[in-house]
């Protein structure tokens, strides 16, 4: 509670006192607690002082030493965020259209790769289009990965001479400038001008010619199943809260990555717990993932881990 209230020099004394303490055998829940506060503070000579403590005490290897007091994402180079879309897309798609918004328009920067995609239907073409649109207004740079999929499933759902799904040919014509496929664009512009009447968007190579690994696409596609939280949560600062309330609709299981989550107050635990239980009510099951020691106690006094999965970090 100490130090979910901004009291980390408090709660370090009294963790300390309970070490220290020749009739107390503290547990090593305790133990993590502060060596986690060590990390979270920046403490590394006095973390090194209790780590061999540690190592004698439980006969384990201790964590290893790691500066969490930075901000999330401070010192670390800005990789371009590598999300992936999945399954069909459609009129049900606004969330994910949405994360990817938020996500690009904070990055200034942003990747999405399609391989998986399965279907789609004109909705889903107006959302793709809106969201692209919105990110070019926003000066947002867009990569868009294995597009020849979508590309293909578009082309047989648009016939010459039959003006209709106007956002099928159009995003269909964006998807090629995106692979590169310069004859076949020409192609269907003109016949997206004698369909429609009206002259077709101009060439414009949009090829993105990173190499993305394999496995950097499975780790987009797991990341685009998950959630994370970072920083500070407060009380006026619930909206990361909101968001995850919102991202959970419509999913029965999803992780939340805590690994940048430095401190939670009794306020933002409260809210999280109504979130999750709400969550839970309703069938959908929550882990939070990476979690440092001192939030996990604070998440267990305030039982959200009845209402959650809570895994800590190492």
């Amino acid at each position: 509670m100490l130090y979910a209230n901004g009291s980390a020099d408090a709660a370090e004394s009294v963790l300390g006192a309970v070490l220290d303490s020749a009739s107390h055998q503290a547990g090593e829940g305790v133990w993590m607690m502060l060596l986690d506060l060590y990390r979270l503070t920046g403490q590394r000579q006095r973390f090194e002082s209790r780590v061999v403590d540690y190592a004698t005490r439980f006969e384990r290897s201790p964590p290893p030493w790691q500066d969490l007091s930075s901000a999330p994402g401070q010192g670390r180079s800005k990789a371009v965020p590598l999300l992936s879309l999945s399954g069909t897309l459609s009129g049900q798609s606004t969330t994910q259209f949405e994360q990817i918004g938020t996500i690009g328009k904070k990055s200034g920067a942003i990747r999405v790769e399609l391989s998986r995609l399965r279907s789609v239907d004109e909705a889903g073409c107006t959302l793709f289009r809106k969201l692209l649109r919105e990110l070019a207004a926003e000066r947002v740079k867009v990569s868009l990965l294995k597009c020849g999929q979508l590309s293909d499933m578009l082309a047989g759902q648009v016939h010459v001479g039959r003006p209709e799904g106007r956002d099928g040919w159009l995003l269909l014509l964006e998807m090629l400038q995106h692979t590169g496929e310069q004859d076949r664009f020409e192609q269907i512009a003109v016949d997206y001008a004698i369909t429609f009447e009206e002259s077709p968007p101009s060439w414009e190579p949009k090829m993105e010619r990173e190499a993305i690994s394999t496995a950097a696409i499975e780790a987009a596609v797991a990341a685009a199943e998950g959630f994370s939280l970072d920083g500070e949560l407060t009380s006026a600062m619930t909206e990361s809260i909101r968001r995850l309330a919102a991202f959970a609709a419509g999913r029965q299981r999803f992780e939340v990555d805590c690994a940048q989550l430095r401190r939670l107050d009794f306020v933002s635990a409260g809210t999280l717990f109504n979130v999750l239980a709400t969550l839970q009510a309703q069938g959908t099951q929550v882990i939070l993932r990476n979690v440092n020691a001192m939030v996990a106690a604070l998440l267990r006094v305030m039982s959200v881990d009845q209402v959650a999965q809570v895994t800590l970090r190492v």
